[in-house]
């Protein structure tokens, strides 16, 4: 039995279990603030994920043959010319049990060199913002703050509505 994680392209066969993994990342979130229901987005996921896995952009970790994580990621494309060919990270999980022993690491290093050699010269990803575990493990890889997102609750826009005060 060993603890070194092989780090290798996703196959066919491993569909089902990265979207279960997903499962989990989408259901861990919820905790900071993450909108994404989980069960209900699994097919939907599992599609996504199989797009992935078809243009070579996903990634799984095995320790002694099972797979305990996985990375996902792409070229950035839109319809907008761009100075900088960008990747971007969708998504990328650990199991807890397995967290802290560079798997994670070893993801994201795979995926960085799998798309620099698309010709990607950086890589982009999202974080939730109260997620710090998240943005200190990504920070120790030497990730910077991009964007900002912000948000609020127009549910109720009494409380916050200052043009209907201010017309009054």
């Amino acid at each position: 039995m060993t603890d070194e994680p092989l780090i290798e392209p996703a196959t066919p066969d491993d569909l089902e279990t990265i979207t279960e993994l997903w499962v989990r990342l989408a259901r861990g979130q919820r905790e900071y603030g993450s909108a994404v229901r989980a069960a209900p987005n699994r097919e939907a996921m599992r599609e996504t994920l199989a797009a992935h896995l078809h243009a070579d952009g996903l990634l799984v970790a095995r320790v002694d043959g099972a797979i305990v994580g996985f990375a996902s990621f792409s070229i950035e494309r839109g319809s907008l010319e761009l100075d900088a060919t960008r990747g971007v990270l969708s998504n990328l999980y650990v199991e807890p049990a397995h967290r802290d022993r560079g798997i994670g690491t070893a993801l994201l290093a795979a995926a960085e060199e799998s798309l620099a050699a698309r010709g990607a010269e950086e890589l982009l990803l999202e974080v939730m913002a109260d997620n710090e575990a998240a943005r200190r493990f990504y920070r120790s890889q030497g990730y910077d703050s991009f964007r900002i997102g912000m948000s609020r609750s127009i549910a109720d826009r009494s409380e916050n509505d200052t043009h209907s005060k201010e017309d009054g």
